[in-house]
């Protein structure tokens, strides 16, 4: 079948490849001209030359099945491109937790048993409350938030671990978090395989990592891409025939099936242009709130971080809560990345805002910010109960995104998942 694909990010590109391994013909439309979505490259001005980082800091985890496979399908080198340590939850002052390099689950028993900075009380309030979690098969009540099933968790242990994790798995507060959601990500990453709660931070751009050798696979395979090409519109023609158009009502061809890989408003616009009944689907998809993400990209001469990742301390006048070291990750010496997530901050203010956590909790005081992106729509927000789109809208249309209905929050295991599953239905419906 013809298959057209409206999106170029991690989810878009998993259905191309996917799509094209089952023998179809996969063409890919992107409006931007780079590949990846919320997670691609971005070039920034550095010392009078340009250098590659991303629109976002990001990392993945080993238990990020899919996308590892579907990376080493595409012959990316994961031993070359991502960094890979134990999952480590440590402060500047070395406070936290870090894992082991042992097998699951013993390393997260040995973890927070060595834990530092952590009282007896303390790592025995998680590892009763974890030993519960095990009981109830890492279910909870639909409306149970992350502070709900955390509850007699100690709040050194919740301000410590809980809050970061959640933040960053979830980009939502501990408050307004699914505590479903988090009993999975916490059971497919610490319990389930070993290394699957590994942090893999990319050596690499976000577009070299998977969307430039997915596409260029797809290319090679008898699919096309266009990129800077934004679809305006698509139709049903007798039953059978999907018009997609341009801008200027030019038609840019006729398909059998077609992926929504793009955001979920642009998803539905689409959608709706279509005059098919989907209003179903249309109000799950318009319906869901978002969180912010923001990347403070600064210099520090001589800089260098304990480690690749840092957690901060992290409030209102200090938001930051994780700090990368790019110059060990191939960047540049005393390239730093700050993490804000769940941002509401203007770019001038989080960019002061970091200057001075730095240097009160670093000890960076000639830090130079370079550039600071926002992603003002960076996730869902991960909500209790949250009712997301199905992956089919209408028959012969279909939708992919790390906000389609799974297990998983907004994350690129959940994009490639949805990628992967929406290329597994065409022609089904």
């Amino acid at each position: 079948m013809k298959v057209a694909v409206i999106g170029a990010g991690w989810a878009g590109c998993a259905a191309a490849v996917e799509a094209t391994w089952l023998g179809h013909q996969a063409t890919v439309f992107e409006a931007a001209r780079t590949a990846g979505g919320r997670a691609r490259r971005l070039d920034v001005a550095f010392n009078g030359e340009i250098i590659c980082l991303d629109n976002g800091q990001h990392i993945l985890i080993g238990a990020y099945s899919e996308t590892l496979k579907l990376m080493a399908d595409m012959g990316v080198d994961i031993s070359q491109t991502l960094h890979r340590m134990p999952l480590t939850m440590q402060f500047p002052n070395g406070n936290g937790l870090k894992l082991p390099n042992l097998p699951a689950p013993l390393d997260a028993l040995v973890g927070i048993a060595l834990a530092r900075g952590w009282s007896w009380g303390d790592k025995l309030s998680l590892l009763s409350t974890a030993a519960q979690w095990h009981l109830n098969k890492f279910q909870c009540a639909p409306q149970q938030s992350v502070a709900d099933v955390c509850s007699n968790i100690s709040l050194r242990v919740m301000a410590s671990l809980i809050e970061p994790l959640c933040v960053s798995a979830l980009n939502t507060p501990v408050d307004r978090a699914s505590g479903q959601v988090f009993l999975q990500v916490l059971r497919d990453s610490l319990f389930a395989v070993s290394g699957g709660s590994n942090l893999l931070l990319p050596k690499t751009d976000l577009s070299a990592l998977l969307p430039d050798a997915a596409l260029a696979w797809v290319a090679s395979n008898g699919g096309s891409v266009q990129l800077g090409c934004r679809v305006d519109s698509i139709a049903l023609q007798q039953e059978t025939s999907w018009h997609l158009t341009d801008a200027s009502d030019a038609l840019l061809g006729e398909f059998d099936s077609v992926i929504l890989a793009c955001p979920p408003l642009e998803a539905a616009r689409l959608a709706r242009s279509t005059d098919l009944p989907c209003s179903a689907w249309l109000d799950s998809a318009e319906d869901l709130h978002y969180e912010a993400i923001a990347t403070v990209y600064a210099h520090a001469p001589g800089a260098q971080l304990a480690q690749p990742m840092l957690a901060l301390p992290s409030n209102s006048h200090q938001p930051a809560q994780f700090v990368f070291d790019r110059g060990q990750l191939g960047g540049p010496a005393g390239l730093l990345a700050f993490v804000v997530s769940v941002s509401q901050q203007s770019s001038t203010e989080l960019a002061a805002q970091v200057v001075a956590q730095a240097a009160d909790q670093l000890g960076f005081h000639h830090m130079a910010v370079l550039q600071t992106v926002i992603e003002k729509r960076a996730t869902f927000a991960c909500t209790p109960d949250l009712r997301r789109p199905a992956a089919q809208v209408v028959p012969g249309l279909l939708a992919c995104g790390d906000y389609i209905d799974g297990p998983y929050p907004a994350t690129i295991e959940g994009a490639v998942r949805s990628g992967l599953q929406a290329a597994a239905l065409i022609g089904k419906f």
